[in-house]
């Protein structure tokens, strides 16, 4: 009979790999909470919040997060722009999740196995900054059939991050 692994149970193998999310003005406790849980489950290097003012000991926070909060490197910045050009000094190619005229669909994104990756993901109402998107970054969209051009920031991360990873990393 098939029994539901617990956290205790799981034999999955612990990877990290060279990805950075940034964070570009994401304010939602509940959001920021999801982003550390899927950081941990993807095996995210670290989390940059840029442009935000977070309160990382709210309840709502620390419940979503599940205590990866804990356990994912991050840290805070008032400069998007310095945080990515320190980025791409250490050969981070800069990647914006936003639908734009000239992004591509994730998709048919490719890039050099191994590459170090800085993902950008916006606010929930704005999306990605344009001071951002004028840095010129490579952008990327989610393939959506509906009527709707957008989905949840969460949601579209874990997208996004799985597709590289699976791209970029696993073999």
């Amino acid at each position: 009979m098939t029994s539901q692994h617990t956290h205790t149970t799981t034999t999955f193998n612990i990877k990290n790999f060279p990805i950075v999310l940034i964070c570009d003005g994401v304010q939602s406790p509940s959001n920021i909470g999801s982003l550390f849980r899927i950081s941990d489950a993807l095996g995210i290097s670290e989390i940059i919040f840029c442009d935000a003012i977070i309160n990382f000991n709210s309840p709502r926070l620390q419940k979503t997060a599940r205590s990866t909060q804990k356990k994912v490197k991050y840290s805070e910045s008032k400069s998007i722009i310095t945080s990515l050009e320190n980025l791409k000094k250490k050969d981070y190619k800069i990647v914006a999740l936003e639908i734009t005229d000239t992004s591509i669909a994730i998709e048919k994104f490719t890039l050099p196995k191994d590459q170090k990756v800085a993902l950008v993901i916006g606010n929930e109402q704005k999306g990605v900054s344009n001071e951002v998107l004028q840095n010129d970054p490579v952008t990327v969209h989610i393939e959506m059939y509906g009527e709707n051009s957008s989905m949840n920031v969460v949601q579209a991360a874990t997208i996004a991050l799985h597709s590289i990873i699976n791209k970029s990393y696993i073999y």
